[in-house]
């Protein structure tokens, strides 16, 4: 009855939410009333096939007897496994199998001709090849040989002894080296015209080539001659070696190894000439070198052959390789003469001027063209003892050792050349001279000189002459990481502690907070009676806040300690306002940081990176990555050169700016401090041991006395250990404008505005680059004009 009256409800008097809740129970009602075994009868009647209708009950005890079966033929029972990627090699001369290695040379010799004929074709040849190597007989050898690269076989049957050399050679080369050149030790060997040879023929062929035996009818490559092998003749003889061996005849080198080529690779005589290419030999009958070569040079073929036997002696072997020498030098001469020739055709209007560019001296590029007048490279004026305006901060300047060598041979390079042209000058005097480097093209000078000529009259007349940059050389760098962690030493005196404190806040927003992996360790300068007992200690400030500071942030990252160290009397430090303008924190005690950092180093080991710091510089985070970048151990210390800015608060001759970029106007880079220095503390101990006789090593405080009697008086910071001790280790300086010095200056010159500019006790002295410069050049003559216009 429920359902009817529903059902007669108008359909405007429902709404969306009751026609829900009305299907809702009515598909509840209908689930329930029907049961489940009628509803799945009528699902299988409706997929069923009419004709195939089958009884439920039969179907249903279908279903229950059903078992699946796992058909586990032809299938894996365990789990393949991962596919691996395929690795690439780096090079694609290395999955191409390319060798960048040609020639293998091996000379087959005996223990007796080892110092004498071995050596002299090691000293001959060695150089031009990419390996070479020695085969003699190992019994009883003797082991103070002075040459390398011996082999020696046990075997000492002489006729198995080049199948011994081939079964070396495939071993251990056969994969590394395109050709292998074999030749008995008489002889001499134009190794230069061999490789020129060879890099003209293709590696892909079987190669036996060499110069047929004489008075023999086998046509097999004569051994003392030379024979040369292609890797693939080699990897083919090593698979039927054991065969050459049963077929040696005799102690026939030549023979037996023209029968096993012939076994092997199927080669029945020596192939003479190969692609163009003959590599020929010139044998001697009676000659002696030293008396007939004025004979032999008059014949082509000699001049032109590969190899020379049999040379009996050393003193043969370097007389024609000092003669062959010569025809190589003559022959690149003359190809230099012919692309002069060709070069200078080309440039004379062949080709337009602006489409080739043509050079002088050939071969060395010419200057690039500056971008604006500020890249401009400068001329120095010189003469033969001094420079003149070499800079902007010296005017004038002894020259130092190179540079006086180097204009002194350019001059006398200059009067021979003007000798030969104008034999009628006689030189007189250097008018001027000046000079240039460029990274590009070298060093160019231009000289004047005044010259007499048979007429007594002047003569003056201008040159110039170009020192070219020699071959550049890359030199390889190990593996650094910026992972690293650094030790700064900060040296602290006591009238600095103001300076060492705000330095302690820079390090903490910029290492601790960032949680950089660096260690501070303040170096605590005692005067010999200064207190140290608790509240009396005159660094008792200083030390609760270090504390303070690292209980504050709490990083195994970073962390800040300390180490005392009390002066003797005769270092006592007294304070002078004249020490502000001093760059070097030290003022004119700059040998206490060889104090500092002796004792400081026991604290912190032989294996960390140690970056000796000032406290009056500022630096970011990008200098510290690059203190682990350019310091490495055993190879580099890094020592920074950074930005001085001038007190512009003070002068009013520029803009102060912090964190601008650094400028001309607002300072300049100070490249006479040697304060700030990193290196590994293995490299540091390593030269201050080999140093000691002449600087004594500071091992408690009372040594550092020592240092007063040293015997380099001119070592006075940890740069000139490096310097003096001559090790291995490289030293770089490089410009680093995150790093700059001034600031403490220029609050010192805040605190005291109307007082006197403080005097530097260097000023007007040959030390004078010590004093801080307070503006530029520029901002100081537009001072003086301007003054002098207000006082005209």
């Amino acid at each position: 009855m429920f359902l009817p009256k529903i059902f007669r409800l108008r359909s405007s008097q429902l709404s969306a939410n009751q026609y829900f809740i009305i299907s809702l129970v009515c598909g509840f009602l209908i689930s329930y009333y029907c049961p489940s075994k009628y509803i799945q009868g009528n699902e299988c009647e409706l997929d069923s096939d009419s004709s195939s209708v089958r009884d439920n009950s039969e179907y249903s005890q279908l279903n229950e007897d059903f078992e699946p079966q796992l058909n586990l033929e032809k299938k894996p029972m365990i789990a393949k496994k991962a596919v691996k990627s395929i690795v690439r090699p780096r090079y694609f001369s290395t999955e191409l199998n390319v060798k960048l290695d040609r020639l293998f040379l091996g000379i087959l010799t005996v223990q007796e001709n080892i110092d004498t004929l071995a050596t002299a074709f090691n000293k001959t040849a060695a150089h031009l090849v990419n390996k070479i190597k020695f085969f003699i007989h190992a019994d009883n050898v003797k082991t103070n040989f002075k040459l390398k690269n011996i082999v020696g076989f046990t075997d000492t049957r002489e006729n198995y002894r080049p199948f011994h050399v081939l079964k070396y050679i495939a071993d251990n080369y056969v994969e590394d080296y395109d050709f292998f050149y074999l030749i008995e030790d008489a002889a001499y060997l134009n190794a230069k015209t061999l490789v020129e040879q060879l890099s003209h023929i293709s590696m892909s062929f079987d190669l036996y080539m060499g110069t047929k035996i004489e008075d023999r009818e086998e046509k097999y490559c004569d051994l003392r001659a030379g024979i040369v092998f292609s890797s693939s003749i080699i990897k083919k003889i090593q698979k039927k070696l054991d065969s050459c061996v049963r077929g040696a005849d005799g102690n026939h080198h030549s023979l037996n190894i023209g029968k096993c080529v012939e076994m092997a690779a199927n080669i029945k005589e020596c192939q003479e000439s190969f692609q163009g290419v003959t590599i020929s030999s010139y044998s001697l009958s009676n000659h002696k070198i030293y008396r007939d070569l004025h004979q032999l040079r008059k014949d082509p073929f000699f001049n032109t052959s590969t190899s020379i036997f049999p040379v009996t002696t050393t003193d043969d072997i370097y007389i024609l390789h000092a003669y062959f020498s010569r025809l190589h030098l003559e022959a690149v001469q003359s190809r230099i003469k012919s692309l002069e020739r060709e070069a200078q055709n080309v440039g004379n209007g062949t080709v337009a001027k602006n489409v080739l560019e043509v050079h002088w001296p050939l071969g060395v590029p010419n200057s690039v063209k500056p971008a604006v007048r500020h890249d401009m490279l400068v001329w120095t004026h010189l003469n033969l003892t001094h420079s003149f305006m070499g800079d902007e901060g010296v005017n004038v300047k002894p020259l130092n050792k190179i540079d006086s060598q180097n204009i002194k041979k350019i001059l006398d390079g200059i009067l021979n050349e003007v000798g030969k042209k104008y034999p009628e000058l006689i030189y007189e005097s250097l008018q001027s001279a000046y000079m240039k480097f460029d990274t590009v093209r070298g060093m160019d000078y231009r000289i004047h000189l005044n010259f007499r000529d048979s007429n007594g009259e002047l003569v003056l007349k201008g040159f110039e002459v170009v020192k070219p940059i020699s071959l550049i050389q890359i030199i390889p760098s190990p593996y650094v990481t910026e992972s690293t962690r650094i030790a700064m030493i900060v040296p602290t005196f006591v009238h600095r502690i103001e300076e060492t404190m705000n330095f302690i806040k820079r390090y903490e927003e910029i290492c601790m907070q960032n949680k950089d992996s660096t260690t501070l360790m303040l170096v605590l300068l005692y005067n010999s009676n200064a207190s140290n007992k608790a509240e009396s200690d005159v660094f008792y400030n200083l030390k609760n806040f270090a504390i303070e500071t690292s209980k504050r942030i709490k990083t195994d990252d970073s962390r800040i300690a300390w180490v005392s160290i009390r002066l003797p009397s005769e270092y006592d430090y007294t304070y002078h306002e004249s020490d502000e303008m001093l760059s070097s924190m030290y003022a004119n005690q700059e040998i206490l940081s060889l104090a500092a950092t002796d004792l400081a180093l026991r604290k912190i080991g032989l294996e960390s990176l140690v970056l000796l710091f000032t406290n009056v510089a500022h630096f970011k985070n990008d200098f510290l990555n690059r203190v682990r970048m350019n310091t490495i151990q055993g190879f580099q210390v890094f020592s920074p050169i950074g930005f001085m800015q001038y007190p512009c608060k003070y002068t009013a001759l520029c803009n102060s700016c912090e964190n601008c970029d650094v400028s001309q106007s607002g300072g300049y880079f100070d490249r006479h401090n040697y304060d700030i220095i990193s290196f590994y503390s293995r490299d540091y101990v390593e030269a201050r041991k080999k140093l000691e006789p002449y600087v004594a090593i500071v091992r408690k405080d009372a040594d550092i006395i020592n240092l007063q009697s040293r015997q380099y008086q001119d070592v006075t910071r940890v740069i000139d250990i490096f310097i003096r001790a001559k090790t291995s280790v490289h030293l770089l300086r490089a410009v680093e404008p995150t790093l700059r010095f001034g600031i403490g200056l220029e609050k010192f010159l805040e605190g005291n505005p109307n007082g006197p500019m403080p005097k530097c006790e260097y000023q007007n002295t040959s030390i004078d680059y010590k004093c801080i410069n307070l503006a530029s050049r520029k901002q100081l003559g537009e001072a003086v004009m301007l003054i002098a216009q207000a006082n005209y």
